[in-house]
């Protein structure tokens, strides 16, 4: 199965797309990883969701990632006894640590004391992604007094934040050890580290997952964006989470700071995910607003490796819709000749080292010769990496030995990924790169591929080899 875009599509999994037929039926309308998110759902949830991918995985001959999403030093209020509730403007609320008692109109569980020694009276209390706002009248060790400023409906479980004050809270939580062992002991391929702050946070869970999962850093918070670059550099990918990032800043500050990640990761070659209310009125309609399908396609045409889909494939009416929707935006953007001009115009120079000199010839040459493939043999990833940092204007095709490898690369843009044996020699790489473009519906006899690869082969990060040949 191969797309017939560059930008890739994550949709998450929930109570809408549980079962075989939905995931299978996202699969097939774009969806190429799959995010399983810690902050809902059990184990076995997640555990039934992750062996039907890997089912389809195996039927279907595509390698598909699983990304699992930590629910990190996320502050949430507890659960109501009837459902969602009514908050109005000028009401008393109250928020204390009785985790035990289900919530209602008068009051809910909020089980972080730290938050309580935080606050003082003044202090706003955002709920919702910033959708309801309260402010702090009395607060003690245990329990704070409220008034609704604005109101609405809310339900369980939904976030909090305290824009302008620090909660000392550690990146990883108790739970999220827990979420982490539960996923590597699965094989998940992309771990999403919640509200990183400083580049310790990243090197702190690459010592627990060493190299063979992908971190994405998730950019919530202020002080991520003051220590961007930093961040970027130590990660393997980023996320712009922009519901939480829109509450902790001014959301006016948002699209300008989103373009800002964009360039930065592109610079260094980093994939950079674009999330949050990308469809969000198709949680309940089968059809987008027009500002949200431009603000897919904005997305695309800054270069963004992928966009995702959250409550919209998770908890929505119309998860297969959305996928749809999505996968036909990108398309159509990536045909207009303006993203083309667009992804040239904010490409950076390629680093100084061996691997920058490849991948900027290899541009160069792809522009010259059209070919219908750039071949690139890779164990670690690294190759397909630097290619695709480049924006080629042939697709890459991803060849490697390693499924953990094929499926991370999954959510990278332009290349679709594929398992190889392993190579003894330039002559066989060459071969098996000309048949796989074939296999693979890239090209034919006679076609011109480019080969990308590293010698010694089959060492992670020797990127030094560029071979043009024609498919015979």
């Amino acid at each position: 199965m191969r797309r017939t875009r560059n930008a890739k599509i994550v949709a998450t999994l929930g109570p809408s797309s549980s079962d075989r037929a939905m995931i299978q039926s996202l699969f097939e309308a774009g969806a190429d990883v799959f995010r399983l998110n810690f902050s809902h759902g059990t184990h076995e949830d997640h555990r039934a969701r992750f062996d039907i991918i890997r089912d389809l995985e195996r039927e279907s001959g595509r390698p598909i990632g699983v990304l699992l999403d930590l629910q990190g030093p996320k502050l949430r209020i507890g659960s109501f006894a009837g459902g969602p509730v009514q908050l109005r403007a000028g009401d008393p609320f109250r928020f204390d640590l009785q985790a035990d008692v289900p919530g209602d109109t008068s009051r809910i569980a909020l089980p972080h004391p730290e938050i309580f020694a935080a606050l003082e009276p003044g202090t706003d209390l955002l709920l919702d992604d910033g959708r309801i706002r309260m402010k702090v009248d009395r607060c003690v060790a245990d329990f704070a007094e409220t008034t609704v400023v604005v109101g609405g409906a809310l339900s369980d479980r939904k976030g909090v934040n305290v824009p302008g004050v620090v909660v000392p809270l550690s990146a990883m939580t108790p739970k999220d050890r827990r979420d982490l062992a539960f996923g590597l002991t699965l094989g998940v391929d992309w771990i999403a580290l919640s509200f990183v702050q400083r580049v310790e946070d990243i090197v702190e869970l690459r010592g627990l997952v060493g190299d063979n999962v992908g971190i994405v850093a998730k950019l919530e918070k202020p002080a991520a964006i003051q220590a961007l670059d930093a961040i970027v550099q130590a990660a393997d990918a980023v996320m712009v989470a922009r519901g939480d990032l829109g509450v902790e800043m001014p959301p006016e500050q948002v699209p300008g700071i989103q373009k800002r990640i964009i360039r930065c990761c592109r610079q260094h070659g980093r994939p950079v995910i674009i999330a949050t209310q990308m469809l969000e009125s198709m949680v309940a309609a089968p059809v987008p607003t027009r500002a949200e399908a431009s603000d897919v396609a904005n997305a695309i045409y800054d270069g963004a490796d992928a966009v995702m889909l959250s409550a919209e494939s998770a908890s929505g009416k119309y998860p297969r819709q959305a996928v749809s929707v999505m996968n036909s935006v990108i398309e159509q953007t990536e045909e207009d000749p303006t993203h083309r001009q667009m992804l040239d115009a904010s490409l950076t120079p390629a680093p100084a080292d061996f691997a920058g000199g490849i991948a900027t010839a290899m541009r160069q040459v792809a522009a010259l010769l059209e070919p219908v493939a750039i071949v690139a043999y890779t164990n670690s990833g690294f190759t397909a990496y630097r290619m695709s940092r480049e924006r080629p204007t042939a697709p890459i095709l991803g060849l490697t030995p390693n499924h953990g490898t094929a499926r991370r690369l999954s959510l990278v843009w332009g290349v679709h990924s594929a398992l190889t044996q392993v190579v003894a020699s330039v002559g066989e790489m060459t071969s098996f790169g000309c048949q796989a473009t074939v296999d693979e519906g890239f090209g034919v006899r006679g076609d011109t591929v480019v080969i990308i690869a590293g010698l010694p082969l089959a060492q992670s990060g020797t990127t030094n080899l560029m071979r043009i040949a024609h498919i015979v």
